[in-house]
């Protein structure tokens, strides 16, 4: 069974690394975990924590669906997945807009 996940950048006719159709895509890696009345406010902000997957697929492995989410259009520029460096911050901001929903 796979993950959900939503398309950041799609490249259809491929690139000189990949050959083939492939998207850069964002899902929800770990959901938020239930919050109890007795909890702490350090122990809530850890719970409530959303952790995000950032991922190349290629287009034979993924199945649309009739969902979409409008990413910002700010925040789709800066999403990259090429080097850790950048793709550790991408995390970050991607963490940030799902958790603002």
């Amino acid at each position: 069974a796979g993950r959900k996940a939503v398309i950041v950048q799609n490249s259809d006719a491929g690139t000189k690394e990949r050959s083939y159709g492939h998207a850069l895509v964002a899902g929800v890696d770990k959901s938020p975990l239930k919050i109890r009345k007795g909890m702490s406010k350090k122990r809530m902000a850890f719970r409530s924590r959303v952790r995000p997957f950032i991922k190349v697929v290629n287009h034979n492995h993924m199945m649309p669906t009739r969902y979409n989410l409008d990413l910002p259009s700010d925040a789709k520029g800066k999403i990259s997945a090429a080097e850790e460096s950048k793709k550790v911050a991408s995390m970050k901001l991607v963490r940030q807009v799902f958790q603002s929903r």
